[in-house]
């Protein structure tokens, strides 16, 4: 294992290791969401508020789609964490050739089913008419890149098991440059519109996707990867489905609640407010990734020393790491609403009411945002103690089932924007306080006390892997 690609999380002070996790995986993020912005911004620029529509308004629904099975990357992250930290090196080969065997196989699956079903599916949610035949367009071009969509985060996933986030950060760098640069080719020089954009996309995806996976083959420690290796292991894919499919469920869940909302916008059948939904929904974006990045930092932390039995790390980890994201949370989803003009006006030029739509989303989603970090940090810690099932149920319930209920109870009596909007920081509140109970009175104090009468070796027999939901 190369050092200067890796942090020792189970010793020494964790506020400044925390940060050197977080901060190159956060700026991943950004740059990764820049796939889509830059795809939203120059279809706003040189295709009209229509096109602007087409691309962004699909976001809820991709993400619907995917989110299955980029939560079996959660559960790679977890196994491999948890191994690393305990020093079972063999094991950790055996799960990272599974886990991009694994990656392989669902980005394929996902590629038919939603080319196939790419206008099904916007019928369902209601996409306006004018929109709908450009979306498809898009849509049908961006599924094409699924396969390189999981293999890169199943890959990267991987890395951040051991705090390698810089490396992946390299990649997406140079991925995202040439998005951009095609972006500007297709639309500008060949006139492609949506068509271009989603070509763009896919191209920069598959670029992410082959040098994460050239830089596992060069990789010299147990993250080593050889082709000829790959393969589904039983007991492997048992491991990472217990704890990745509940998240990836999860995800699910909520990305079913957007959907449910952005289907209700639809049903005003109002371009204008639908494209300043989008342009908000894109900036809020980078908000929710400055303090995702800590919930990934809690998933790897929290795993690697709970597989080393230092419990006491563990609280730390977490307390120090919602910290963070409420910080975070705060100064930037305070300042995105505080430059909302300008910043919307990047996606929608010329378009005032576009850009009042996105300040008005803005006002109840971006400035309380701290509350989802704090949620999501949560969840985390959850997930790195091995127990995926009792976030997954308390989603359902707090995030999906508030949702629908306050569209089917409270919108009704006030059918706006903002009614619909409002339903965001209450679920989230809802949500982090349940699963802020059922970590401190439930996960945590079964997790501690079998590890502290067994040791390690509980967490090593049979490859155990606890999770008590």
């Amino acid at each position: 294992m190369k050092k200067s690609h890796s942090i020792d999380m189970c010793n020494g002070s964790l506020a400044d290791k925390l940060l050197f996790f977080a901060l190159p995986l956060m700026a991943s993020s950004l740059l990764q969401l820049l796939f889509n912005a830059a795809d939203v911004v120059v279809v706003g620029w040189f295709a009209g508020k229509e096109a602007l529509a087409a691309v962004g308004s699909n976001t809820a629904l991709i993400n619907l789609l995917i989110n299955l099975f980029v939560g079996l990357s959660v559960g790679t992250n977890v196994v491999v964490s948890r191994d690393l930290g305990a020093g079972r090196y063999d094991n950790v080969g055996r799960s990272v050739h599974t886990a991009m065997t694994l990656a392989l196989a669902s980005g394929t699956a996902l590629m038919v089913l939603g080319v196939l079903m790419v206008r099904q599916l916007l019928e369902w949610t209601s996409s306006p008419t004018d929109v709908i035949d450009l979306a498809t367009v898009y849509l049908r071009i961006y599924f094409l890149g699924m396969p390189a969509n999981l293999v890169y985060n199943f890959g990267a996933s991987i890395l951040r098991a051991q705090g390698d986030t810089q490396r992946p950060l390299y990649f997406l760098t140079f991925a995202g440059v040439v998005n951009v640069i095609l972006n500007l080719v297709f639309v500008v020089s060949f006139s492609l519109d949506v068509a271009g954009v989603a070509l763009a996309t896919i191209i920069s995806q598959y670029i992410s996707a082959a040098l994460v996976v050239r830089c596992m083959l060069r990789e010299q420690g147990p993250l080593h990867l050889e082709l000829k290796r790959l393969g589904l292991q039983k007991n492997v894919v048992l491991l990472i489905l217990k704890v990745g499919l509940p998240a990836g469920f999860q995800g699910v869940v909520f990305s079913l609640s957007n959907v449910v909302i952005q289907s209700t916008l639809n049903s005003f059948d109002d371009a204008v407010l639908v494209a300043g939904s989008a342009a908000s929904a894109n900036i809020e974006n980078f908000v929710y990734m400055s303090m995702n990045a800590f919930h990934q930092a809690a998933i790897s932390f929290v795993g690697q020393n709970y597989g080393a039995a230092k419990c006491d790390r563990v609280d730390k980890v977490g307390w120090q790491c919602a910290i963070y994201a409420s910080l975070f949370g705060l100064v930037f989803g305070n300042l995105v609403y505080l430059f909302g003009a300008p910043l919307a006006g990047i996606y929608a030029p010329g378009e005032p009411e576009v850009i009042r739509q996105a300040l008005i989303r803005m006002s109840y989603i971006a400035c309380p945002y701290f509350i989802c970090g704090i949620m999501e940090v949560l969840v985390g810690v959850l997930r790195g103690l091995g127990s995926s099932v009792i976030p997954m149920a308390v989603s359902i319930v707090g995030v999906c089932g508030l949702r629908l209920l306050w569209v089917a109870a409270v919108f009704p009596l006030h059918p706006t924007p903002s009614c619909l909007y409002l339903s965001y920081p209450v679920t989230w509140s809802v949500t982090a306080l349940f699963h802020f109970l059922f970590l401190m009175l439930v996960v945590r104090r079964h997790a501690f006390s079998k590890v502290r009468s067994s040791g390690p070796a509980y967490l090593a027999t049979e490859g155990h892997h606890p999770d008590i939901s």
